[in-house]
């Protein structure tokens, strides 16, 4: 039996600028991490250095509590917790070396905002069907909350959704610390959804910006989008929900406006004239709007929700059709 008094075990799956912010947090409370990277070099230089050398290398990771490894399933064994902060696009491939055994009885907490292209699904609905999970040991972390800022810690808020309220206290728990703040909620899919969402608006807000759009427009954007996003909500997982809440406005706003957000970098480099691909090799980071979009396009052939804000991304980003004459069209639409 375990004293209270032990460190609680996690397993950290993922090697980007969000995982190193987490493992950062998670530091500040009485933990061991197990932490999973691909790349055997960067892997090296953290156990040498005590730094993440691609992302974040500001932060200093704490070797008496931080174990990097390649080998993931080592990096699970007797461990209660797992974050999942690996692209949505590659969690698949990740989570395919796995046997159901190897996830049975654990937590699971998503960090990923998106969704498994291949499936078109949540990530806690992947994980779920995949390793016959139980609900109740699901959960999902919700900003508004950038690894940047974090790094620097400034003051920060994370929200942890999930199905059974002991569960979600013990992850927030361990995610409090000196300069973030976390609540609970039990919103778990419409949070799930909203922090997908969020990405592909965020994209809107960069296309728009792009074009030489202005404030005004933005803030129409935005407020727009949250009407969107609630219709989409509504329909795909209904129920009652303070869409005014930081886990939703909060992260939607963050997401939208920061210079920080990636979704937003790559939509701005698509409004200036960028490819797609060319701006995905510059940032040199995953935007997970750029997948979601495409995951909720195929979704919304089945709910056929209004989305106007989405298909423009989606007709910019997958049909090639000019930004100008989207964002044109999109102007229309919007009130």
């Amino acid at each position: 039996m375990q004293k209270s008094s032990d460190p609680i075990k996690i397993t950290v799956i993922g090697g980007g600028s969000w995982a190193t912010a987490l493992v950062k947090i998670l530091s500040e409370n009485n933990v061991k991490i197990n932490w999973w990277l691909k790349d055997a070099d960067d892997v090296k230089h953290i156990k040498e250095f005590g730094k993440n050398p691609r992302y974040l290398s500001n932060i200093q990771i704490n070797p008496r509590k931080v174990k990097p490894s390649t080998d993931l399933k080592k990096s699970l064994e007797g461990t209660q917790i797992v974050l999942l902060v690996v692209p949505a696009a590659f969690i698949e491939e990740v989570l395919n070396t796995l046997k159901v055994e190897d996830l049975q009885n654990k937590i699971i907490v998503s960090a990923i905002k998106g969704m498994v292209p291949s499936e078109n699904l949540l990530v806690t609905d992947f994980a779920e069907k995949k390793f016959k999970l139980s609900p109740s040991n699901l959960c999902v972390i919700a900003g508004p909350c950038h690894s940047e800022e974090i790094a620097l810690e400034k003051r920060s808020y994370l929200t942890i959704a999930g199905n059974d309220k002991v569960v979600s206290e013990k992850v927030a728990q361990l995610l409090n610390c000196r300069y973030v703040m976390t609540s609970i909620i039990q919103d778990l899919y419409g949070i799930e959804y909203c922090a997908v969402m969020k990405n592909i608006i965020a994209m809107a807000c960069g296309i728009a910006r792009g074009l030489n759009y202005g404030d005004n427009f933005q803030a129409v954007l935005v407020s727009n989008a949250m009407q969107e996003i609630k219709r989409f909500l509504d329909v795909v997982h209904p129920g009652r929900r303070d869409m005014d809440a930081s886990a939703y406005l909060g992260d939607l706003l963050v997401t939208c406006y920061s210079p920080y957000s990636r979704n937003r970098t790559l939509g701005y480099m698509v409004g200036q004239g960028y490819s797609v691909r060319a701006a995905m090799a510059e940032m040199n980071m995953i935007a997970e709007g750029y997948f979601a979009v495409s995951c909720v396009h195929e979704l919304n052939k089945k709910y056929n929700v209004n989305m106007p804000i989405t298909k423009t991304v989606y007709n910019v980003l997958y049909e090639k059709i000019s930004p100008i004459m989207e964002v044109r069209i999109l102007e229309n639409s919007m009130r």
